[in-house]
């Protein structure tokens, strides 16, 4: 069997090698150290040749990752136990642990299936349509994901509490909790795994897993941070919190 090409690592702008043999670890006290973080597993993911293909292995218990494509047009979660053949020649890994957020990267020499942003159906598929958003929903989406966007590569960010991200806006809680259910509702009937809980109950840590999905799918953007600038000023100019109001669209 061919043996397969390296790969090659990059979180907080240092670079790791991958060869085939061992098994490469990414976790608390692994071959790529990830952070001192008590929340983080010893050893949560890891990387492998198998079968001619490279395979991202989730050997966690209690933590998931969300793996998407260079484009974000292609996204998977990846839970306790889960592997994932890593196909694409750009791979982008986000995962959280306690209140902190992580990213790395994972590039690779060859390319197995390219992707592209114009989706099309195949008879008998299901094409999913980009999330639509309204202003107020986007607003929110952008102030959990703000640490995040704002890092200049891959590594770590915390992400706000309800109550941070609800000052950041000008809304109240009351306002910020309701939007927040809308938008993970609106995810969940979409099938995005891991913002819900049992029973039809919302988990608790959906703050988390909707920054990981929104940065990994490009749902929001480093360009999307102006509109909380937009809001800053409405919210100083005596504007309330705002979030009844859509601009160009319906509310919630």
């Amino acid at each position: 069997m061919t043996s397969l090409k390296p790969l090659r690592v990059e979180y907080c702008g240092e670079w790791y090698t991958v060869a085939e043999g061992t098994p490469f670890t990414i976790g608390r006290e692994s071959d790529l150290t990830i952070d001192e973080n008590p929340y983080l597993h010893r050893t949560f993911l890891t990387l492998s040749a198998e079968y001619g293909l490279w395979w991202l292995s989730n050997v966690g218990q209690l933590l998931s990752a969300t793996v998407s494509d260079a484009t974000g047009s292609v996204q998977a979660w990846v839970a306790p136990g889960a592997k994932l053949p890593l196909v694409f020649q750009q791979v982008n890994v986000l995962f959280s642990a306690g209140a902190t957020t992580y990213e790395f990267s994972i590039h690779a020499e060859e390319d197995f299936y390219n992707t592209s942003l114009t989706a099309s159906t195949a008879e008998g598929g299901t094409t999913i349509m980009p999330v639509a958003l309204t202003s107020s929903q986007r607003l929110l989406v952008v102030a959990l994901s703000e640490r995040v966007l704002v890092q200049p590569s891959a590594g770590r960010a915390t992400v706000p509490t309800s109550a941070e991200a609800a000052a950041r806006l000008g809304w109240s809680m009351t306002t910020f909790n309701r939007k927040l259910d809308n938008v993970c509702e609106k995810l969940d009937r979409l099938g995005v795994d891991g913002l819900r809980g049992g029973r039809g109950k919302l988990a608790t840590n959906r703050r988390m897993r909707l920054v990981e999905y929104a940065v990994a799918t490009r749902l929001v953007s480093v360009d999307d941070l102006l509109l909380l600038d937009r809001a800053a000023e409405d919210s100083a100019a005596g504007s309330g919190d705002g979030a009844g109001v859509e601009l160009g669209g319906a509310s919630d």
